[in-house]
């Protein structure tokens, strides 16, 4: 890996420290610059768990991509700067779901002075590492997230209201990246998942939290902690997409 030429993809001239402030500043750099979207998924032309795959397409073809992308060529990237990087599989729990092949989300975990949780590729989700020693609450950056644990995984939460969601739950356990082929295939092909029917892009917005969001039919703005929309005819999707997410469809 030409991490020099990763680091400048993510609008970074050199590598920063590796401490916590050096991963939260890689973290939010790549939340900014690489875009969490389906376009390859929805326009059928297939995607891989391979991170040499995945990091040419973000940083030689100026894509972004879906977790087991994103993830892994972030895990790779963070390796190759020297920080102590395990890959972790989860199961997606936002809408109660767990239908289809596990693990169906691919996440972070860095060790430094104590273990912390990474992810830059769950959309709009946590902005900062995690501290995966401590239950919380932890202020993400984009609000408080929390973990409730069990014998043998941990589930990431977040707080809406005066109650906690469930995000994903985590196995501890070390895993490759050819142990999410099934869930990056069956995934492609389902006919009842986001990710098939209709496309999107979002990111950060100058490291956040402001981020923008593009789905089908508008563009919705998060400032300042309020989000304004704005209507997107399917002739001006593409214009709207190269302007705020530097692509093609």
């Amino acid at each position: 890996m030409d991490a020099a030429k990763y680091l400048l993809r993510i609008g970074l001239n050199a590598a920063p420290g590796l401490d916590r402030e050096g991963l939260e500043t890689l973290q939010r750099s790549h939340l900014t610059h690489v875009p969490f979207e389906n376009l390859d998924v929805y326009n059928r032309r297939g995607v891989s768990t391979d991170p040499t795959r995945s990091t040419a397409k973000i940083v030689d073809g100026g894509r972004g991509g879906w977790c087991f992308e994103l993830n892994g060529s972030f895990a790779s990237l963070l390796d190759e700067l020297g920080f102590r990087v395990t890959r972790l599989g989860a199961t997606v729990l936002l809408d109660g779901s767990t239908n289809g092949p596990q693990p169906s989300h691919a996440t972070i975990r860095v060790d430094l002075d104590r273990p912390y949780l990474v992810d830059v590729g769950f959309g709009d989700s946590f902005i900062r590492p995690l501290r995966l020693d401590e239950d919380g609450p932890h202020d993400g950056g984009t609000g408080q997230y929390g973990f409730y644990r069990d014998a043998d995984s941990i589930t990431m939460r977040v707080r809406e209201n005066a109650t906690w969601a469930d995000q994903y739950r985590f196995s501890t356990e070390s895993v490759v990246p050819t142990d999410f082929d099934p869930s990056n295939r069956f995934l492609q092909a389902s006919p009842t998942t986001h990710f098939t029917s209709k496309p999107f892009a979002t990111r950060l917005l100058d490291g956040g939290p402001d981020r923008v969001t593009l789905v089908h039919d508008r563009l919705k703005l998060r400032r300042d902690g309020g989000w304004t929309e704005t209507p997107v005819s399917s002739e001006d999707w593409p214009a709207v997409l190269g302007k705020w997410f530097g692509m093609d469809p």
